[in-house]
């Protein structure tokens, strides 16, 4: 039995193995009594010894080197109902626990796991597998992660062909240019026609001389 594959389960007293997961909850085999049943993970919660840390007077620790240090120490285990002999022996194996956020339900809950845990024969440690693993997923997320910026760049190079179409729309930018020079040729044009109804009414005023010089002979 891997110590990776052993769980805690809210409400429901002792360790569990996993034995397989679903979208609604686990079926878990108890390390008391050897019997198996479905969880419901909508009523409890899971937890992997793995993943436990414990708080101490410096950083937190895993909940293995809690387990690891009561191991190997030759110190007798404590009752579970003695609350000043939980305290007492922590102290003696493992110091550097914060006693103010780590309560004795705790302390309790800890002297029986790790009694449990000896009496299937777990080796206490943190699985190898695991941590291979974990090497090896990086690696296929990274190829997926080179193969998605490879289809960006196909799409973009197909984009351009839009953006040829748009110089097109110069052209009729040029027609208002043709009607502009029309319009400033037609002043032009009718320029002579005033020039001549000017020149007409100049030459009646010329002539009336003329007559004012035929009356005074």
């Amino acid at each position: 039995m891997e110590y990776n594959k052993i769980i805690a389960v809210t409400g429901l007293p002792g360790l569990y193995e996993l034995l397989s997961s679903k979208s609604d909850g686990a079926i878990v085999r108890s390390l008391d009594d050897k019997s198996t049943k479905f969880v419901s993970s909508r009523i409890h919660n899971f937890s992997h010894l793995e993943s436990i840390e414990i708080y101490t007077v410096r950083d937190n620790v895993n909940l293995v080197d809690i387990l690891k240090a009561m191991e190997d120490s030759k110190e007798k285990l404590p009752d579970e109902k003695d609350g000043s002999g939980l305290k007492s022996y922590f102290t003696k194996v493992f110091p550097d626990l914060d006693f103010e956020r780590v309560y004795s339900s705790d302390l309790k809950k800890m002297v029986k796991w790790y009694s449990v845990l000896k009496n299937n024969n777990v080796e206490i440690k943190l699985s190898e597998p695991a941590e291979e693993d974990a090497d090896e997923q990086p690696e296929e997320k990274a190829d997926v992660a080179v193969e998605k910026p490879a289809k960006k760049k196909a799409e973009k190079k197909e984009e351009p062909a839009p953006v040829a179409e748009k110089p097109k729309k110069a052209e009729p930018a040029e027609k208002p240019k043709a009607k502009a020079k029309e319009k400033e040729e037609e002043p032009k044009a009718k320029k002579p026609v005033k020039k001549a109804a000017a020149e007409k009414k100049a030459a009646p005023a010329a002539e009336k001389p003329k007559k004012a010089a035929k009356k005074k002979s």
